[in-house]
């Protein structure tokens, strides 16, 4: 959440951002411009990447700020094509559009948060693996994550409907794993920066993962394969999910090349400004994806199901193996076979 008392405007925010051409004090000038509740002409060329938040050295979430103002004032090219996504999620939030799915699974286990995505947004057979055995599965529009939201211009989504989406949750009565890392994020950051209580312990998919493959060593064989993944846009809220990943990735002997674009220079997937300025979402995932065949890597691994859908016929064109990171552990389970064997 955006910390005014943090900004000293230094300008790194937006002087490191690698859409816009800025220094340090024209990136300064645009961040006073939106402090006092001004258009400036970031909004317009924010594609809503987070990345401006690691970049800032205090900690003041600058990103929250720009997408507070993007919303307000709908300067924003990205914020006037996703337009009809945001009603459809604001519908859905509140009873107006699709019903919810409560799938029962063991007494013993948790529950698996698919968010609001479609199962069909997801690999075929995802729910059939042992990985995913036993447990309760819950989706639809009411369990949304609502973080995603500042890629349509809804910041503000997160908190008008935070406490009744995680009091849904609550009302499962188990533990939740969230399969995608938006929902976590609300859960685990945003419901506190709000002062929301969350009254069930939660996982990320990632430390779900990586405690199920130790406690079934025998069940894996090694993959062998070099890789390089995708980050989302919401790993950079919180880099510990990096960690996990990299702990996942030991576990199913993969390796992950060094590359340029990755960490802190990671590029966005496009998918946020496909409708908006597509030649520019076209060349961030060529790049992408030259960058990860540059490096040696045999597929490259998503981990959310947008990046998963807005890089499937790029990767295909460029005959790069796209796996969703479930499904990496699926073939170490030896329960579907590396693309294209």
């Amino acid at each position: 959440m955006w910390d005014a008392s943090k900004c000293d405007l230094c300008g790194e925010c937006l002087a490191h951002c690698r859409y816009v051409d800025y220094d340090n004090e024209q990136a300064a000038r645009d961040i006073k411009l939106l402090m006092e509740g001004k258009e400036a002409d970031i909004l317009k060329a924010c594609i809503t990447c987070v990345s401006c938040n690691e970049y800032c050295p205090t900690g003041a979430d600058p990103s929250n700020l720009i997408f507070k103002m993007q919303e307000k004032t709908g300067a924003s090219p990205v914020v006037a094509a996703m337009k009809g996504f945001l009603d459809m999620m604001r519908d859905g939030l509140e009873g107006r559009k699709g019903v919810g799915q409560v799938i029962p699974g063991d007494p013993d286990k948790p529950a698996l948060s698919f968010d609001s995505f479609e199962f069909s947004q997801f690999p075929e057979g995802t729910l059939d693996s042992a990985l995913f055995k036993g447990l309760t599965v819950v989706r639809g529009p009411e369990y949304m994550s609502l973080v995603g939201c500042v890629h349509m211009g809804g910041e503000s989504f997160v908190e008008k409907y935070a406490r009744d989406v995680i009091g849904r949750l609550a009302d499962v009565g188990k533990d939740i794993v969230y399969i995608h890392n938006e929902g976590y994020l609300l859960a685990h950051l945003k419901a506190k920066e709000l002062g929301i209580e969350v009254p069930f312990r939660y996982q990320h998919l990632f430390e779900y993962m990586l405690d199920f493959l130790k406690a079934n060593p025998g069940s894996i064989t090694k993959l062998n394969k070099k890789i390089a993944y995708q980050a989302n846009c919401a790993i950079r809220w919180y880099r510990q999910q990096d960690t996990w990943l990299a702990e996942v990735f030991d576990q199913l002997g993969v390796e992950c090349p060094p590359r340029k674009y990755s960490g802190v220079d990671a590029l966005c997937c496009g998918g946020p400004i496909l409708g908006a300025n597509k030649e520019l979402a076209v060349d961030l995932q060529e790049r992408n994806i030259k960058d990860a065949l540059e490096c040696g890597a045999e597929a490259l691994i998503t981990i959310c199901p947008m990046c998963d859908m807005v890089l499937g016929r790029p990767t295909s064109q460029f005959g790069l193996p796209k796996i969703f990171i479930t499904d990496l552990v699926r073939i170490a389970l030896g329960e579907i076979p590396w693309p294209g064997q």
